[in-house]
């Protein structure tokens, strides 16, 4: 559920308590999915509803906007992969100056306690809230042992060998690392967008394209290149291979995604569909004319289809 700042109650009146978790949960990644594993089993155990609180928009673009992330997961991006966690509630908070001056005991006598019912709280073993992130695990077992809460510390998992976290994910992504942030992630990065009109080149060229057009500047994208990659739409999951950049043989300095669909017709103008990256192919550059473009084109299709073909761990 989505709460607005005038919203009185925030849970339906038959939950009588929950078991929360606090963070900004960005990629939704597979420590995320442990945490929220973890707090859906002890919900169940003890009878109580999960709960996970995040916040909109990235804390860092209220308190620190210089140094804020590109997100791996903004807006419904995010809600789109809680939905799969199991999860009874998430509560999106609006994140303002405001919240961010209150002390860790504010939020959570205000936030968990009196508007989510917070019983028992899970939170990573790094993790801080309140001002200056001060709400860390040792403050925040004090206050539970005093206001009668319980507090599970939960650790990190590592995967190939490293810690899982946004900011390593982050880092793969803009590095072009797309293996190690889906080892992280537990499944490919991906976009979501809507299917906006373009200039119809591909089209002419022998290899239409749908032009993704995302909802977020503050979404975190690959490096420019082309790639490999499968396209999940209304009518079915599809390969193909996806220009990330701009157009140089036309002249075009737009950073675009446009995406051609192998073995696929339709029209899907307006429609929301997801991009999943599998592999770099190569950068993007000028060609010396159309035919050079198009014969390019037909060498990327096949490379995209071989890389496709493999097992999901080789596609790389």
């Amino acid at each position: 559920m989505l709460l607005g700042a005038d919203d009185e109650s925030w849970l339906p009146p038959d939950v009588g308590g929950t078991v929360a978790t606090v963070g900004s949960f960005d990629g939704v990644h597979r420590g995320h999915q442990d945490v929220l594993a973890r707090l859906s089993a002890r919900a169940r155990e003890v009878g109580l509803r999960s709960l996970l609180v995040t916040f909109e928009p990235h804390p860092l673009e209220i308190v620190n906007p210089d140094v804020a992330p590109h997100l791996l997961t903004p807006g419904r991006e995010k809600l789109a992969a809680l939905a799969e966690s199991g999860v009874d509630y998430v509560a999106v908070v609006p994140f303002t100056r405001t919240l961010a001056s209150y002390e860790a005991s504010q939020f959570v006598d205000l936030v968990l306690r009196d508007r989510l019912r917070m019983r028992e709280l899970f939170i990573g073993h790094d993790h801080g809230f309140g001002r200056g992130r001060a709400g860390d695990v040792h403050v925040l077992q004090q206050l539970g042992a005093a206001r009668g809460f319980r507090v599970e510390v939960v650790e990190p998992i590592a995967a190939d060998g490293h810690a899982v976290s946004s900011t390593a994910i982050r880092r793969a992504v803009a590095g072009g690392d797309l293996h190690r942030a889906e080892v992280g992630l537990g499944r490919p990065y991906g976009a979501t967008g809507t299917v906006v009109q373009g200039e119809q080149r591909g089209r002419l060229l022998g290899y239409p394209t749908l032009n993704v057009a995302l909802p977020s500047p503050r979404k975190l994208l690959p490096p420019e290149g082309v790639y490999a990659v499968r396209v999940h739409t209304v009518g079915g999951s599809y390969g193909g291979m996806l220009n990330l950049g701009p157009r140089p043989t036309f002249g075009d300095a737009t950073r675009s995604l446009e995406a051609h669909l192998f073995d696929a017709e339709g029209d899907w103008y307006g429609q929301t569909v997801g991009v999943d990256f599998v592999a770099r192919l190569r950068d993007t550059r000028r060609f010396d004319g159309v035919d050079a473009l198009v014969a390019q084109l037909g060498r990327d299709a096949q490379h995209a289809r071989r890389v496709l073909a493999r097992p999901a761990a080789d596609a790389r």
